[in-house]
């Protein structure tokens, strides 16, 4: 007859649930399966009685009852007719049967049955060094405390603000998601594909607020705006392509620009982005120009619109393609944003880039591409070596919270927490710190600032960081030899409100501290 655990080790294995969502039927449930998975219960070993387990844990009798029948539903644990119930034998002869092998190739290597013909042979791993020539590890990129929730003043751009979160609204579209007939579209694989109803609302709600009319096959979904450059960079650049690129730009697009053996061309930027009439010369040598135009990243101004015609007259001059980083377009405090650099584009001359969750959940990972449909084709085909299709149900959700209004709805609501955080920002950065140089905010949710001449920036983060205070190099957005190492960015868009001015005023602090003593 099996034995029965004992009742110790449930008072220790089960630990309530901060989770205010995880029942306590669903928690019974989470220790039972670790139990088992874990080796603690062995198979065949009895479960205590529904009355005595409830006992044991402080439960009703009815919360453990339904957590053992869905257990023997799944089938973890089978029910014996006034027995009770067991562990299911099944449920682990596989991992049991994995260490049984496992045990016996560990008894042949100690009896030196399988022991290598040369001793040396044993130490001839592969040199990962030598077999990856250009380690992406090794490329310089932004970089943010994982525990950052933790520092008093995250001026840290792209985070998470739980706060403007809309949990119900997303709730409810994931719910819708999740019905049968909803099911039944996104469960199976779509290959190439994306989901037709996302497609839909890109065409009709997405894309028109910025001046561009496209058709399903001039787009592709990717796993955010990060994929799509990718995409497109593996698809277009190799080392005999030429890119102009925005000095200082995102750093990420640089990379990927650079593990294509591209070669970079810097295009400065000034208070309306590219400098279109100074850099004539260097446009002509690209055969692409990457660009945001809406933000420039990190600086945040604004392209006018008579250089983003510039811009596409010189790309029919010079044969060269535009990659347009669409890039914070909806963050706009200004009214009206300008069109889109695709809106004006009547020659295909423009690859636009978008996002879709960058400024609803950057975790969720939705962006998209817009161009050619000849283009588009090529890029599903590249996109189906890589990972398919972004995740279908993700996909699904997102266009019930477009076409429900949500989105629309989100975008006001972070408009106006961004508007107000910004001016908190510049306002403080005006009291605290008037020996730096900002560029004035009018959208999007960081602000470029540029430090007293002769201030090591890198040296005021690290002294900051130490003061619960985050901002961001400015270093990593310029090309390698072109650094700037007054520059910084902080970013308002996970810092609360009433935190802004007081976190000003202790990086000022430290940026007097910092001054005085380098110049000692």
């Amino acid at each position: 007859m099996p034995s029965r655990a004992s009742s110790v080790l449930w008072t220790q294995r089960f630990e309530r649930s901060p989770e205010p969502n995880l029942s306590l039927q669903a928690q019974i449930r989470q220790m039972l399966v670790a139990s088992i998975l874990d080796g603690q219960l062995m198979p065949g070993h009895a479960l205590p009685s529904s009355r005595e387990l409830a006992d044991q844990l402080g439960v009703a009798r009815n919360t453990v009852v339904l957590a053992y029948q869905q257990l023997v539903e799944e089938g973890y644990l089978i029910s014996r007719e006034r027995s009770g119930h067991f562990v299911n034998p099944s449920m682990l002869e596989g991992q049991h049967d994995f260490a049984r092998w496992r045990e016996a190739g560990a008894d042949a290597d100690a009896t030196g049955a399988h022991a290598p013909e040369n001793a040396a042979d044993a130490d001839a791993r592969p040199d990962w060094n030598r077999r990856i020539p250009r380690p992406p590890s090794m490329q310089r990129n932004i970089v943010k405390p994982r525990n950052w929730q933790n520092y008093e003043y995250p001026f840290i751009y792209g985070q998470f603000d739980q706060t403007l979160f809309p949990t119900n609204d997303w709730r409810e579209c994931c719910i819708k998601a999740l019905s049968v007939m909803e099911i039944r579209n996104w469960a199976p694989d779509l290959i190439e594909r994306d989901d037709e109803g996302l497609i839909q609302q890109i065409c009709t709600r997405v894309l028109p607020r910025r001046g561009v009319f496209a058709k399903p096959d001039e787009i592709v979904v990717t796993i955010g705006a990060q994929q799509a450059l990718y995409l497109v960079a593996d698809l277009l650049a190799n080392e005999s392509t030429t890119v102009g690129f925005e000095n200082p730009g995102y750093p990420d697009a640089r990379n990927i620009f650079l593990t294509r053996n591209a070669r970079l061309l810097p295009l400065a930027v000034d208070g309306g982005g590219v400098r279109t009439d100074e850099d004539r010369d260097v446009l002509a040598q690209c055969d692409y120009v990457y660009v945001t135009p809406s933000h420039q990243c990190p600086t945040s101004v604004t392209m006018p619109i008579e250089r983003r015609r510039a811009l596409l007259k010189l790309a029919q001059r010079h044969d060269f393609v535009v990659i347009e980083d669409d890039y914070e377009s909806e963050n706009n405090f200004t009214g009206a944003p300008h069109p889109a650099l695709k809106s004006l584009d009547t020659a295909d001359r423009v690859i636009y880039i978008g996002s879709l969750s960058k400024t609803f959940a950057p975790g969720l990972r939705l962006g998209y591409v817009v161009g050619p449909r000849d283009l588009i084709h090529e890029l599903r085909a590249l996109r189906r070596l890589m990972v398919r299709h972004p995740a279908a149900l993700i996909q699904r959700a997102f266009a019930n919270f477009l076409a429900l209004g949500h989105h629309d709805t989100l975008l006001r609501k972070l408009a106006h927490a961004y508007r107000e955080r910004a001016q908190l920002l510049m306002a403080a950065l005006d009291a605290h710190m008037p020996d730096a140089r900002y560029v004035p905010v009018t959208g999007g949710a960081s602000c470029w600032v540029e430090g007293p001449p002769g201030l090591d920036a890198a040296r005021l983060a690290a002294d900051a960081q130490a003061r619960s205070v985050l901002i961001e190099l400015g270093n990593v957005f310029f090309m390698a030899g072109l650094e700037q190492q007054r520059c910084f960015r902080m970013g308002f868009s996970a810092i609360k409100p009433e935190k802004i001015d007081a976190g000003v005023q202790v990086l000022a602090e430290v940026m007097r501290e910092t001054c005085a003593s380098q110049a000692h």
